[in-house]
């Protein structure tokens, strides 16, 4: 019985995607997926996704190996580009982040159900949305385009991209490598597409758009609600400010050079990048030499409160960050805080109070503030505070079972990482796996191909599987 539902249901996906296979290798023409208006992006995504749709898993894959393979052969040509463009991070990182698209699952994520007795059969599938609407952030602009492109793609979908203003070119220059290759191997043009003007008013277009089935957005609160008032589904990956914990029991040589990896990254721009520390009193003399040791370089009160008058500015009582401080070099904040760090300096640190602004807002620059804290739970109470909620990414340095068992709970977080860089959460130096959107608003956490897909469920009663 199983086997001859075997055999029917495979001839029955043959037949019909011989057919739509068909319809994919006849596409042609195109504009490399940039396009005047948005409307004629949606509509060009729309045409090619009925032959997405209908790729077998192995045309997906290919898909999926010509953006990673793009973005290995082209990472230090458009990291250097992405750099002049947005300005802000390092150059060598962003190279980093284009070579680990690799670590972003493909068509091998797919998965599928199948359940059978004496009844019938049914077969639970995941089945693409369609179009999907993507916003990228200014911060990663080209891996974000290239690791979302990769989960709907493999799920079946096509994207239209909403790209940041000062992200724009890198994006459309990455979209267009992307189109042109898969276009040359597959046939079918414009499975990724943009309007050439990235816009208020052109983001608003693709979330209103009636072809869009579904958002994702991944971007700083502004861009999230903004899509939320679309009335459409969203996947949202919001902010994020990660604490990160140091107790009695850690490796703090191993401790502060982990953090200095995380925390120093692309100048901090990562949403899981270390942004707070609050370090046990006990051991934080210690701590702070194996932060020296390492070679971060320690800047006293004076220096952080220099710091902090340049980089912050007060809004009805609420300190932000500027603009211009975002993502910049240590050189650049060691002037502001009027020091001068060492040649190849990655980080700056110093000791401030629990309520600082570099501790409680999301600065992205790389400068971490420590705090001392008397004990495991107020260290914990503080992390879950200058986490604001967001339950996005949390760390721990420790071999305390109990204080890392207590502090996950607490955080309730999205990602969460004992005696490790942020990196291993995402597959770098971990057993994980990457994805540049992490949707911690939303819960969807980090997306991967299922992420962009609809449950389909085909019941087949016991009569219909006979063959006769």
């Amino acid at each position: 019985m199983i086997a001859d539902q075997e055999q029917l249901i495979a001839a029955i996906t043959r037949e019909v995607l011989a057919r739509l296979n068909g319809h994919a290798s006849a596409t042609t023409g195109g504009a490399d997926g940039v396009f005047p208006t948005v409307d004629q992006a949606v509509q060009a995504a729309a045409k090619a996704q009925e032959c997405v749709g209908a790729m077998s898993l192995e045309q997906r894959g290919r898909m999926v190996a010509i953006i990673r393979g793009l973005c290995r052969d082209h990472a230090e040509e458009w990291a250097r580009l992405e750099l002049a463009e947005t300005k802000i991070g390092r150059a060598d990182h962003k190279a980093d982040k284009l070579r680990n698209i690799r670590l972003v699952p493909g068509a091998e994520a797919m998965e599928s159900e199948a359940r059978s007795d004496s009844s019938g059969l049914c077969v639970i599938e995941h089945a693409p949305w369609g179009v999907i609407g993507m916003v990228l952030p200014a911060t990663h602009s080209a891996p974000t385009m290239a690791s979302n492109a990769i989960n709907i793609l493999a799920a079946g979908n096509t994207a239209v991209f909403s790209p940041h203003p000062t992200g724009v070119k890198i994006a459309a220059l990455a979209l267009q490598h992307f189109n042109r290759e898969i276009q040359r191997e597959l046939g079918v043009t414009n499975v990724l597409t943009m309007a050439q003007d990235a816009t208020i008013q052109n983001a608003e277009a693709m979330f209103q758009h009636p072809q869009i089935a579904l958002i994702c957005a991944t971007g700083g609160p502004a861009v999230v609600n903004a899509a939320m008032k679309s009335g459409k589904r969203v996947i949202a990956a919001g902010p994020g400010n990660p604490p990160v914990v140091v107790d009695e029991t850690a490796d703090l040589d191993a401790a502060a050079k982990a953090i200095i990896a995380g925390a120093s990254f692309d100048n901090n721009l990562l949403c899981i990048g270390e942004k707070e520390v609050f370090v046990l009193s006990s051991v934080a003399d210690a701590f702070l030499a194996a932060m020296r040791r390492a070679s971060a370089v320690q800047l006293d009160t004076a220096a952080i409160e220099r710091l902090t008058s340049a980089a912050f500015k007060i809004e009805n009582g609420h300190a932000h960050v500027k603009r211009d401080y975002i993502g910049k070099d240590v050189s650049f904040l060691a002037q502001s805080a009027g020091v001068t760090a060492p040649p190849g300096t990655d980080l700056l640190f110093g000791e401030t109070r629990e309520d600082h602004p570099f501790v409680q807002e999301e600065q992205m620059m790389p400068f971490l503030p420590v705090v001392r804290m008397p004990d495991i739970d107020s260290a914990i109470a503080a992390s879950v505070k200058a986490e604001h909620g967001y339950r996005h990414t949390a760390v721990i340095h420790s071999r305390h079972t109990g204080n890392v068992t207590k502090m996950a709970r607490a955080m309730n977080c999205t990602l969460f990482i004992q005696n490790a860089s942020c990196f291993a959460s995402l597959g770098v130096g971990g057993p994980s796996y990457l994805s540049h959107s992490i949707a911690t608003p939303t819960g969807e956490g980090v997306t991967t191909p299922m992420t962009f897909t609809r449950q389909r469920r085909i019941v087949i009663g016991a009569g219909g599987l006979r063959i006769l």
